[in-house]
């Protein structure tokens, strides 16, 4: 096989493995900051057992997230030597950036989170929590930052020519505020807060099921069914200005998501179809007319730049980043509606007991991981054939001296890793999932302690 594939695929495999969990753990992050929250508003000792629970949930997600990050940070200078030497000055600053203000936040605190629940207080082991979320979040800004410079550069000049150019900064936070930095942050920390929520929301429904930890259970789904129903609808609003700045920056991208083969004004939304690239249509489509120029420009009858304005070699994958588009906005619209459903039917107090809701509420967890991955794919692709956007393709980037079988041979070595690392995941989730929460006393116990406590606050000093 060619090497460009081999090493393409072998990166999108580790990256798109890797991408499951600093997901999980920001949302997860953002859960705890919120259930510690309440157990210091309420005192009540079910918030603390559910915190403890959730954090050791956590742990594991990032556990992972630190083993496979490393690797792709090898591959740059092993499979990409071209590309890193070409943007070396803006992800050094980037990752260095990182490692200041996330990296030593997150690590500095997570000993506290994991091992202080007894011997820091409340207060100081809340400040812990919120440092760690917020030492996550902060790591997610510097790698969306750097990769979103390779969506719109900015801020940098070019040092050097041929084989030995690169960029070079000239302009810091022009570079941190490129064009698509801070939407697509808002985009992807928002897909993150929704990997979270169902993965809480599958978790409790489950616990109801199989009618255990129900008080455990029915907060915690309270919580994930708040987060999930705030993270939907801001969604819509995140994507609405991402695709704003594809259509103005991107139109390329643009037209390859959409499949606009011919430039025209007044464009239509096609809802779905089946991309004929070869015939250049969308055959079966269904289409809303002029809603794509509307939602790209604000203008029903603004022109959209179609593929033919683009040297064909210039092309992204259309039929491929077409499909997957539509694949995460059918997510979305399936957590959404599933979100308000659930909600609805606790507000009118039957969804504790709907089996057929639970059971579809133990499976949502997959909607967000499915919905990050295909917005992802259709992001990167996007881009093809550029590695940086109109200033270095993708063949350009690769390593001159690696050999097909030599890119082969590390691809099937870390596909079997990454099988192996999954599965153990996924039993270690399982096993914490069926043994619930650690620490748990029966719920009378709990409300009695609680309302002893009440007592004992109100009670009059002498």
């Amino acid at each position: 096989m060619d090497v460009e594939i081999l090493a393409r695929l072998q990166f999108a495999l580790t990256i798109m493995f890797h991408y499951i969990y600093p997901q999980l753990s920001i949302g997860l992050g953002l859960i705890l900051v919120v259930i510690e929250s309440i157990y210091l508003w309420t005192k009540n000792p079910m918030y603390l057992q559910m915190a403890k629970f959730w954090t050791k949930v956590f742990a594991l997600t990032f556990a992972l997230g630190v083993a496979t990050g490393i690797v792709m940070e090898f591959e740059f200078g092993t499979n990409w030597a071209t590309y890193s030497r070409y943007v070396g000055d803006v992800f050094g600053s980037a990752l260095a950036a990182e490692g200041v203000f996330a990296f030593f936040l997150e690590s500095g605190f997570l000993a506290l989170l994991l091992f202080g629940w007894d011997r820091v207080g409340p207060k100081m082991h809340f400040f812990a929590t919120l440092m760690v979320c917020l030492g996550a979040h902060f790591s997610a800004i510097w790698i969306i930052v750097a990769n979103s410079w390779m969506q719109t550069p900015a801020g940098f000049h070019i040092v050097g020519e041929g084989m030995q150019a690169r960029a070079e900064i000239v302009a810091f936070w022009e570079m941190v505020f490129n064009p698509s930095s801070m939407d697509r942050l808002a985009h992807s920390i928002i897909g993150a807060w929704l990997s979270g929520a169902f993965l809480v929301i599958s978790a409790s429904a489950y616990y109801l099921l199989k009618k255990q930890h129900i008080d455990f259970a029915k907060k915690s789904m309270k919580i994930g069914l708040i987060v999930a129903l705030l993270s939907c609808v801001l969604q819509v609003f995140s994507g609405d200005r991402s695709g704003k700045i594809v259509a103005e920056h991107q139109p390329a991208k643009l037209a390859a998501l959409e499949a606009v083969f011919e430039t025209q004004k007044g464009a239509p939304l096609i809802l779905f179809g089946v991309v004929n690239t070869k015939e250049k249509r969308v055959d079966y489509s269904v289409s809303i007319p002029k809603l794509l120029s509307f939602m790209s420009f604000n203008d029903f009858n603004a022109e959209v730049k179609g593929l033919d304005q683009i040297p064909p070699k210039d092309w992204p994958k259309v039929a491929f980043i077409f499909q997957t588009y539509r694949l995460m906005i059918l997510m979305w619209m399936l957590m959404f509606g599933l979100s308000i459903v659930a909600a609805y039917m606790w507000r009118k107090g039957t969804l504790f007991s709907n089996k057929w809701t639970l059971r579809m509420l133990v499976t949502s967890v997959i909607f967000p991981q499915i919905a990050n991955q295909a917005g992802w794919v259709s992001a990167e692709m996007g881009r093809y054939p550029w590695i940086v956007h109109h200033l270095l393709r993708i063949s350009d980037g690769l390593s001159k001296a690696v050999t097909a079988n030599q890119v082969l041979g590390s691809l099937i070595m870390f596909t079997i890793l990454y099988i192996f690392l999954f599965l153990v995941f996924l039993y270690l989730l399982n096993e914490k999932f069926k043994h619930g929460p650690t620490d748990s006393k029966p719920t009378e116990v709990y409300q009695q302690l609680h309302t002893y406590v009440k007592e004992l606050n109100n009670e009059p000093r002498n």
